[in-house]
C-alpha cells in the first residue's frame, strides 16, 4: 500500500472543462483508519469537498462543491493511489457527476511545498 495521504496537497495535472477543477485546484487529503477527507478550492472552484474510504490503494469517495458562479455540484469519484518515480503519490480518477450530466478520468499528483 502507498503511503498515507494525510496532509499531502495535491493539484490536477490538467484543466478539465470551464467552471470544474483545474490545475490552480489544490486538495489537502486527509487519512485516518481507512476513512479519507480533503478540502480544496482554487481556480473556478470557491470551496470544495470530498469524503470516503481507502481499501489499500483504491479510493472511493463522493465530492461536493461550491463554483465562483455560485452553483454547487456533486459526484462520485474512484481513485487509484500510486508513486511517481521522483516518490510524489499520484492519484488516477475515474468520476462521475450525480447532479449533472458528465463523466471522466483525472490524474492529480502530490505538489511540493516549492511548486
Amino acid at each position: 500500500m502507498a503511503r498515507s495521504l494525510e496532509g499531502l496537497v495535491l493539484a490536477p495535472v490538467a484543466d478539465q472543462a470551464p467552471g470544474q477543477v483545474g490545475t490552480r485546484t489544490r486538495f489537502t487529503y486527509h487519512e485516518q483508519d481507512g476513512v479519507i477527507w480533503a478540502e480544496y478550492s482554487g481556480g473556478d472552484v470557491v470551496r470544495g469537498h470530498l469524503v470516503g474510504t481507502r481499501e489499500g490503494d483504491r479510493l472511493d469517495f463522493r465530492y461536493v462543491q461550491l463554483k465562483r458562479d455560485g452553483t454547487t455540484s456533486s459526484g462520485h469519484c474512484l481513485s487509484m493511489v500510486g508513486e511517481l518515480p521522483d516518490g510524489r503519490v499520484r492519484l488516477t480518477e475515474t468520476w462521475e457527476w450525480e447532479s449533472q450530466r458528465g463523466s471522466g478520468t483525472s490524474v492529480v499528483e502530490q505538489v511540493l511545498a516549492s511548486d
